[in-house]
Formats: C-alpha cells, sequence, structure tokens
C-alpha cells in the first residue's frame, strides 16, 4: 500500500505517532509514558502537533495532560472531554462532535460513530466524558486513514467505507473491552480498506484477541493487507519491511 509519505508508528495498545508529509506530528490516544505497551525509546515524544482522543478512558487520554502542557498541541475530541482537558490546564482545545469535519494543520479530521462508554476517572470520581468516536484523517497526498477508536462493530462501517474510502484501518481486536477477531474481520468486510493494522490486545492478560487469528479471517476476505506491526515499529517507512504481511 501507497503511504504517500505519511508514517505511521504503534506506540503499543491503541496509541498510535502519526508524522505527516509537511513535518507535522499527530498523536492518537495519548496513552504513552505510563503505557506498559510503549518502549522505552518511544517515552520521549520530541514534538507534538495535534492530538486526536477518541474517549475518555484512561488507557487512552492517561498521558494527555501532561503531554499538551509540555508541548501544546491542538487538541482534538469530543465536546465533554475537550471541557475537562481544558479545565486540567490544556490550552489548545478543538471541540467537534460525530459527523462533524475541521481542518487542523494540514490535516483534515471527521468524527465518526463508535460503539464503547466514555467516562475519566478522575480521583475517586468517574466523569462523564461524551461519547467514544473514532477519526477519518486525511492527509495531503492522498492518504485517508481510519482509526475506529475503542468499539464493538456496527453497521454503519459500511456507510464510513463509502463515504469515506479509507486506505488504512486501525483497528481493535483484543475481545474483552471490543471486539474479538471475528467481529474485527467483519468490520474489515464493511468497511473494505486497502490495509489494516491490528490494535488494542495484549497489553493487559485479558485483551487475549489473536493477531494470527485475524489475519487469517482478513486473508479470507481477498484483497486486504494486513500490517501486524510490533510496538515502536512503522509503517510508511522502510521499518514497515520488518512487519508481517
Amino acid at each position: 500500500m501507497e503511504f504517500h509519505g505519511v508514517r505511521v508508528t504503534w506506540l503499543g495498545h491503541s496509541t498510535f505517532r502519526i508524522e505527516t508529509p509537511g513535518g507535522k506530528t499527530i498523536l492518537i490516544d495519548p496513552w504513552v509514558m505510563n503505557n506498559p505497551a510503549c518502549p522505552d525509546g518511544e517515552k520521549k515524544l520530541n514534538q507534538v502537533d495535534v492530538i486526536l482522543a477518541t474517549h475518555g478512558h484512561f488507557d487512552h487520554i492517561g498521558d494527555a495532560v501532561e503531554i499538551a502542557k509540555k508541548h501544546n498541541p491542538v487538541v482534538v475530541g469530543i465536546f465533554e472531554l475537550c471541557h475537562w482537558l481544558q479545565q486540567k490546564g490544556v490550552k489548545q482545545i478543538s471541540p467537534m462532535n460525530k459527523g462533524g469535519t475541521q481542518t487542523v494543520g494540514d490535516i483534515k479530521v471527521t468524527m465518526t460513530h463508535a460503539v464503547h462508554s466514555s467516562g475519566i476517572l478522575d480521583g475517586d470520581q468517574i466523569v462523564y466524558a461524551g461519547e467514544a468516536c473514532g477519526y477519518v484523517v486525511e492527509f495531503a497526498g492522498g492518504l485517508t486513514l481510519y482509526h475506529t477508536g475503542d468499539t464493538a462493530v456496527f453497521s454503519d462501517m459500511r456507510l464510513i467505507g463509502e463515504l469515506y474510502k479509507p486506505d488504512l484501518m486501525l483497528l481493535p481486536i483484543g475481545d474483552h473491552f471490543t471486539m474479538s477477531p471475528r467481529e474485527a474481520t467483519c468490520a474489515v468486510q464493511l468497511t473494505r480498506p486497502k490495509a489494516v493494522i491490528p490494535m488494542h490486545f495484549g497489553t493487559f492478560p485479558v485483551l487475549g484477541g489473536a493477531p494470527a487469528e485475524f489475519r487469517r479471517m482478513v486473508d479470507d476476505l481477498g484483497g486486504i493487507e494486513v500490517l501486524e506491526l510490533k510496538p515502536g515499529q512503522t509503517a510508511g517507512s522502510e521499518t514497515t519491511a520488518g512487519a508481517k504481511r
């Protein structure tokens, strides 16, 4: 698959660092320093221009405030989540809601539906964080990426595929809190990307969905590439050669 100059690095769990052709760095689901799946060499971030937050659970926004205070990126999220982050000292928020599209830096971002809960553990309370979501991200040069966020499979993924025609899909397969490989394969069938990167598996013992099982089932669909990255590995560069395809 052609990445058109975009570099996509998996930092473990659902966290991705994406470098655009224009030199900007995007962080999706900023759980980095405290993410046990993130390699030590990737925990120090040199640049963050945009953060996309899919929902309020700790394993997705656990380091958002610290990273935002240090790098002052534009933080995109659903309205309630952005408001909470602002109350914690995040200066640049750009809230939106499902179905909306905005341009942030050199990317175009559309917020999509996700079937999942969203609450922030704030001290001894759980704070309402709006609904969980996913993102379609369009890059200069032609690549369109769909990060589903934490979600179950839902039939409107077919509409996302028809409307935005994503080239690359980032998809949870771990089971228990999200889809298993079986449901994730159905999500791929509905959306029909050119390639898919499995995520949200193996971080904790309960997330037992296996990428090998997912690959076998996606292979049966035909014509869709599975990029099985290891944490710290990059797709869209020479390092992709080490990924299983």
